[in-house]
């Protein structure tokens, strides 16, 4: 079984581009952690960024893994050069509705 979070983050208007300078450095860190991402997509014209991320295990074991990385030191020091620039971020655990 693989759990599916859907990541949505607004950010603050002309932006985007500080956070897509930054966002490729936390991805190793994730992958320590048993993440995967599924996608990653900007929608400069809404300021939007969208971005799933997948991990093994149902959402208990997903959420634990969360824990880790973000007690971590690991993500501690990534998130250092974050560029603090969301406004908005809206999460959730997602399903595959054409792999029925």
């Amino acid at each position: 079984m693989t759990t599916v979070q859907l990541r949505r983050y607004r950010l603050e208007p002309g932006r985007m581009a500080d956070f897509l300078a930054w966002f490729p450095t936390v991805l190793p860190v994730r992958e320590q952690f048993g993440f995967r991402v599924v996608f990653a997509y900007a929608d400069s014209a809404l300021d939007t960024f969208t971005w799933a991320v997948a991990h093994d295990g149902d959402e208990a074991a997903f959420t634990a893994a969360v824990a880790a990385y973000d007690a971590s030191p690991e993500k501690a020091a990534a998130f250092e050069t974050f560029p603090r620039v969301v406004t908005e971020q809206v999460n959730g655990f997602v399903d595959d509705v054409l792999a029925r």
